[in-house]
């Protein structure tokens, strides 16, 4: 192997400096969030622009974001299975060209019918993003530094959806408005429609693709990774056993605590990432010309919570804390910020309601860094990734009936407090359960040389 580590020249001081290159590849992954969360948000910031033209009702959209869900819980169990046994590299290349065309040909559509049948496919390829990252972040990172480097790349979907309000406005408009206190600044737009939207940003991000394939190997394959490195990385003890079976897998409970985390908390992400825009068009005036600056400050908050997340997970087992309360205190400091979203329908001023949202999501972005790193603390690494995915299945069953229920609490009733209720409770009950399932979050050993059987 080319990297093989040559301990007794680590310890006499040979190899002076780790190349540190695990951090090239956390970027690399930050970057891909950023491409699948502006294509993702695309669709939002576009409800109100296409929506009347098409002549859409709210029922309508909802079963357009319902379909992209249900897309995504199928694809998300499937990529997980898939990753584990092909690998990240190939796994998140083959996710990314599917998504990526899925968007870019959402450009050509003229009905309902054919949003549905694009966001589908959308939703297929982008649910191999997070089994695949948290597979290269298991492959990549010790346990140590595992938070802090999820909480990283998924810092991404909070650039994303501030590259996207930015972005899509300008694109699709002559002129762009932004409030800025009392103040409105003017800015000239292409004034290309909504279709050059998806034709711009899907071709832009084919560049990503391409890195992707060049840079990406496994640590011990890797030329940029020396010794030194490479010893940091596997500085945990070695996983036994391969390939582990389904059954194996839905049948430990250290699955069932990431499944029902991401059940609870998912809706909510996505409640804000299809949701937002009309909330703030229909309690505070906004629209595409205008909730531009709102969203991106939203996000810039969210950015803040999912590296903050992570951040102070990994100081806390640095610091001489337990895993178990380590993980368990940093989602209860998160599940207690998103509480005052409870009142946050009747909050007349935008940039309260903003405030709240911002902290809110930022809560969210923190807690799911640490409840994504849950699998890779109690799961052997070669059933991380369909762990990942089973996990995130539930989460997007949980948003296909949350999306569901907020089509249909607005069509009869107009208003998003209950929504916001929901919201508010899902991170408190979601930690309690997780503590009632895993007192002590330990890693399980009923995995342990559990090898899937060879096919005939």
């Amino acid at each position: 192997m080319p990297n093989d580590i040559d301990r007794d020249a680590i310890t006499s001081g040979a190899v002076q400096k780790a190349s540190n290159y695990r951090w090239v590849i956390c970027i690399l992954l930050l970057v891909a969030m950023v491409v699948n969360y502006t294509h993702r948000q695309t669709f939002a910031l576009l409800k109100d622009t296409v929506g009347p033209e098409q002549g859409w009702t709210e029922q309508t959209y909802a079963d357009i974001v319902f379909w992209f869900q249900t897309a995504y819980a199928i694809g998300y169990v499937t990529f997980g299975g898939i990753i584990d046994r092909i690998g990240a590299r190939a796994g998140y290349g083959i996710a990314f060209a599917i998504w990526t065309v899925a968007h870019t040909f959402t450009g050509f559509v003229g009905n309902a019918f054919q949003f549905m049948v694009a966001r589908f496919a959308l939703g297929i390829g982008e649910s191999g993003a997070f089994p695949a990252s948290l597979k290269a972040i298991a492959e990549w990172f010790p346990q140590k530094e595992r938070a802090l480097a999820v909480g990283i790349f998924n810092a991404g979907a909070n650039i994303g959806a501030i590259v996207a309000p930015f972005a899509i406005p300008l694109i699709t408009l002559s002129v762009v408005t932004v409030p800025i206190g009392d103040m409105t600044l003017t800015l000239e737009g292409l004034g290309w429609g909504w279709r050059a939207c998806f034709f711009v940003t899907g071709i832009g991000s084919m560049v990503w693709l391409v890195a992707w394939w060049m840079m990406y190997r496994h640590p011990r394959e890797h030329t940029k990774v020396n010794a030194a490195e490479l010893a940091i990385i596997e500085s945990d003890p070695a996983d036994k056993g391969a390939k582990v079976p389904w059954l194996k897998i839905i049948g430990v409970k250290e699955t069932w605590l990431f499944a029902i985390g991401k059940f609870l908390t998912d809706p909510i992400w996505w409640l804000w990432l299809f949701w937002l825009p009309d909330f703030l068009g229909k309690n505070h005036g906004l629209n595409l010309s205008s909730f531009g600056l709102p969203i991106i400050v939203i996000y810039l908050l969210s950015d803040f919570g999912s590296v903050a997340g992570g951040w102070l997970s990994s100081t806390l087992l640095k610091s001489g804390l337990t895993v178990n309360h380590a993980r368990k205190l940093t989602l209860l400091i998160c599940a207690v910020m998103v509480l005052p979203v409870f009142w946050l329908d009747g909050v007349k001023d935008l940039w309260t309601a903003v405030l709240i949202i911002g902290i809110a999501t930022a809560a969210h972005q923190a807690f799911s860094a640490n409840l994504y790193t849950l699998p890779t603390d109690t799961v052997p690494r070669n059933a991380v990734a369909s762990v990942i995915g089973f996990g995130g299945m539930c989460g997007a069953i949980g948003g296909m009936l949350m999306s569901k229920n907020v089509g249909f609490i607005l069509t009869t009733t107009g208003s998003y407090k209950t929504i916001f209720w929901l919201a508010g409770s899902a991170y408190i009950v979601a930690l309690i359960i997780i503590h009632l399932i895993s007192p002590k979050l330990e890693r399980t050993t009923k995995l342990d040389g559990v090898v899937e059987a060879p096919k005939a």
